[in-house]
């Protein structure tokens, strides 16, 4: 397995956090809300993943959605919206409270060559799609880069 990449300051506990320890299915479901398919994003509310259909919203844009994060208690998902817009304060969030998983996902959505090697390394290939899939629907959208800050 390859080291993980560790930015400056990060502890080496690489895979910290609640996102890899959801079922593939639910990951896949996640990935596909930010495809042309609709459902998905209800069907993650009907199933019990409120916190995954508003990842979801925030990273298109909604600061309900980011609000709803915070005040449910996910910051280190708004803090992955935060760093998928390439926001330092959230980037050094998820490097403070070690989300190492978060951290690369949002640089993989980026097209980082580092980051996807690291999450190819490490077998995380669920997390290579789902930055695919978010960063399909980036390139295709118009963002608001006044966007609320973490």
């Amino acid at each position: 397995m390859m080291q993980p990449f560790l930015p400056d300051g990060c502890q080496k506990n690489t895979l910290q956090g609640i996102m890899h320890n959801y079922p593939i299915k639910i990951l896949m479901a996640f990935a596909e809300t930010f495809s042309e398919k609709e459902g998905f994003q209800q069907w993650l509310l009907n199933n019990g993943y409120p916190e995954l259909a508003a990842l979801s919203s925030a990273i298109k844009g909604s600061e309900q959605a980011f609000e709803w994060l915070m005040k449910n208690k996910y910051p280190q998902y708004a803090a992955l919206d935060g760093a998928i817009d390439k926001q330092a304060k959230p980037r050094e969030w998820l490097i403070k409270h070690n989300y190492l998983l978060l951290l690369n996902l949002a640089d993989a959505v980026n097209a980082s060559p580092v980051a996807i090697n690291w999450l190819n390394e490490n077998d995380l290939k669920i997390f290579l799609y789902i930055a695919g899939k978010i960063r399909t629907y980036r390139d295709s959208q118009y963002f608001d880069y006044h966007k609320k800050r973490f």
